[in-house]
Order: C-alpha cells, then structure tokens, then sequence
C-alpha cells in the first residue's frame, strides 16, 4: 500500500472549512486515509466479486479466490484457472467470465491501464466499462482506489447514499437537487468527502 494521497491534508482543511458534517466526520476519523495498491488487475477483480453481495460475503469469496491464486493475483495465474476452479470460490457464471476476460484482455494488451492516467474522469469511467463485467460503479471505485482520483462522487453507490441521508437528516435516498448542491460544495475533494462519509456507517475503511 502507498501513502495517502498528496492532496490529502488540503482535502480534509478544505472540506473541514465548508461544511460542519465534514469537519466532525475529518475530525472523528483521524486514524487512516485513502491509499492504493498501485495493482488495477488485482482491484478489478476484486471489483467484480464484490458486485450485488454484502461486503461480508465478497471479503469470503475474495479469501478463497485470492487461495486458488495461491495468493499471486496476477492476469498469468487468473488466466491459467479453470472457469470451474473459479466458481468454486462462489462466483457466479457471469463473474467467472468477467474475471477471465479481464485476464485475456489484460494479457494480450488489448486492455492498457496505463492510458487511464491520462484520461478525464469521465473518459476513464468509459474506457473501464468496456470491460466485461464492469459498469460505472466499478469504475469509480477503480479511480478512487486505484488511481486516487481526487473528485470521484460515486451517486450510485449504496453506502454514500445511506452515509448522506444519515449525516445530513435526509430520507432515503436524498434527492438529487441535494446531492448535486453536495457535489458543487465538495468538488474538488468528492473523493475525500466520500471516504469519510463511508467510514460513518462502517468504522473500517474500504479497499479495492
């Protein structure tokens, strides 16, 4: 893992000086920040089998997929699996294929993420979701995670928009004149806000 990202500590004093939830959540978790692994493969998968199950079940099957790999989660080691290997760690059809496509891809270097780092966010979101298996959500994840993309604000994440109708007496789910009203506020930082807005309603913080 890296360290936080340089734009970090003027993230938090920015954010702390615009809004008051901010400023308690900055100042109630102190204790970590974003980091990345630097790895895009390892992320991606680890994307797609956290997709539509609890983060309780995607940290099971991750375990038992990363054993399979015997713990080197690489496109060469993926792609040598086979598909029944996979599912065996309690992957479904579609995220077997995924996975394998994204080793393939990986591979024969029709998939270059290298050309993400300098692409727009948006670009970056669309160029991803190429990828089999991969839609928006994922892709923002990969960006906030992977690439520690400083404005990230990932609208169709579940827990942000619970952590939002918490934090700000919200109903569920917020509307979007408020939630654009937030982006405006936080940007350049959305990632940041989000982070901490995410480590409200789960104290330990996510990794892709």
């Amino acid at each position: 893992m890296s360290n936080k990202p340089k734009y970090w500590n003027k993230a938090k004093r920015t954010l702390s000086k615009k809004d008051k939830v901010m400023r308690k959540l900055i100042h109630n978790y102190k204790d970590k920040s974003l980091v990345t692994r630097n790895d895009v493969f390892f992320s991606l998968c680890k994307s797609i089998i956290g997709q539509q199950i609890s983060v309780k079940a995607a940290n099971s099957v991750f375990l038992k997929f990363k054993k399979k790999c015997k713990n080197k989660i690489t496109a060469k080691v993926v792609n040598r699996l086979p598909s029944n290997s996979l599912k065996s760690c309690g992957l479904s059809r579609q995220k077997v294929k995924g996975i394998k496509d994204l080793a393939k891809k990986t591979l024969n270097k029709s998939f270059k993420p290298n050309l993400i780092k300098k692409m727009t966010d948006e670009e970056a979101i669309e160029y991803l979701s190429e990828l089999r298996q991969i839609g928006r959500w994922s892709a923002e994840m990969i960006l906030l995670f992977t690439f520690n993309r400083s404005n990230i604000w990932p609208l169709q994440d579940i827990g942000l928009l619970r952590a939002i109708s918490n934090n700000y007496n919200k109903k569920y789910l917020p509307p979007k004149i408020f939630l654009n009203k937030l982006y405006k506020k936080f940007t350049p930082y959305c990632s940041v806000a989000t982070w901490y807005l995410w480590r409200s309603i789960d104290d330990e913080p996510i990794q892709y």
